[in-house]
């Protein structure tokens, strides 16, 4: 079961990846900036905090506080992006963290305590909080995405009535063990 876990959770953490990735492509670079409201977030200011998180929590995560002391959260959301590129590049890097922290991971690791702020986690539950938070995040990014091309939004998952046309592809297969994202 828990390599089985360890498998599917990169391929969901991928998942979110992909959404944000497909959200970039469609934007340009002052419509990641774009702010609805004062003192809300741009797609840029989530991303920003995203990577300062992935960073904090993945860099040296089986042996040191996933809070590390040189993380200035509060300044990950001051939009200081100066191009598309930059922030897309940093984007990967917050990535490349988190994957090269838990690809190598084994079963055994699963159950090592490792700490946040403090607060013991077992290595499957700091992977679950983060997931969570960057589930929670990537849907942001990509909720403003859509808001900011309406009806020129390409949809990232079943456009609205084709529902059904989905379904019949999906039961049209054969039954079988496989993860949602394989068939993306």
């Amino acid at each position: 079961m828990q390599i089985s876990y360890l498998s599917s959770i990169i391929k969901q953490f991928e998942y979110y990846k992909s959404l944000g990735d497909k959200t970039f492509q469609e934007l340009n670079f002052e419509e990641l900036k774009k702010e609805f409201a004062e003192d809300s977030n741009s797609i840029a200011i989530v991303v920003k905090h995203m990577v300062g998180n992935m960073l904090s929590r993945w860099t040296n995560f089986l042996t040191e506080d996933g809070e590390k002391a040189w993380r200035h959260r509060d300044q990950e959301f001051e939009d200081t992006y100066t191009s598309k590129k930059a922030l897309i590049d940093d984007w990967d890097k917050g990535w490349h963290c988190l994957f090269e922290a838990i690809t190598p991971l084994t079963e055994s690791d699963l159950e090592r305590i490792i700490f946040i702020r403090n607060q013991g986690h077992t290595v499957t539950e700091a992977i679950n909080r983060q997931l969570a938070h960057y589930a929670y995040h990537t849907g942001q990014i990509v909720f403003l995405g859509k808001l900011l091309k309406g009806k020129n939004w390409q949809s990232l998952s079943i456009p609205k009535g084709d529902s059904s046309k989905y379904n019949a592809e999906k039961f049209g297969k054969e039954k079988g063990r496989r993860h949602f994202t394989d068939d993306l």
